[in-house]
């Protein structure tokens, strides 16, 4: 068994407590290091029949987005770990076109 990171469990506990007050978002990430990320994704949308609710949770390297987000942190001269935890909503559906 691999010892878990105080700051580790400390980024989902905050991640976990950002998507329970915002229900209207499906992702939160917080960036501890260039390679280490924490992640927090709610399976489901939230309606009012909707009891319960699913969280995935990700620990490890950066995705493509994430990547270049770190990137644009860098340039910016934020420093490690960023303070904020990045939210990011559900996408909008588009209308469907009349004919």
């Amino acid at each position: 068994m691999v010892p878990i990171d105080y700051r580790i469990s400390q980024a989902v506990a905050g991640c976990l407590h950002l998507l329970g007050e915002n229900r209207d978002m499906k992702k939160a990430t917080k960036y501890l290091e260039e390679k280490l990320v924490v992640s927090v994704c709610r399976r489901f949308k939230y309606t009012k029949r909707h009891t319960q609710e699913d969280f995935v949770v990700k620990v490890g390297y950066p995705n493509y987005l994430e990547v270049r987000f770190i990137r644009a942190c860098k340039k910016a001269g934020e420093p490690f770990p960023v303070r904020k935890v990045q939210l990011k909503s559900w996408p909008i559906p588009r209308k469907a076109k009349r004919k």
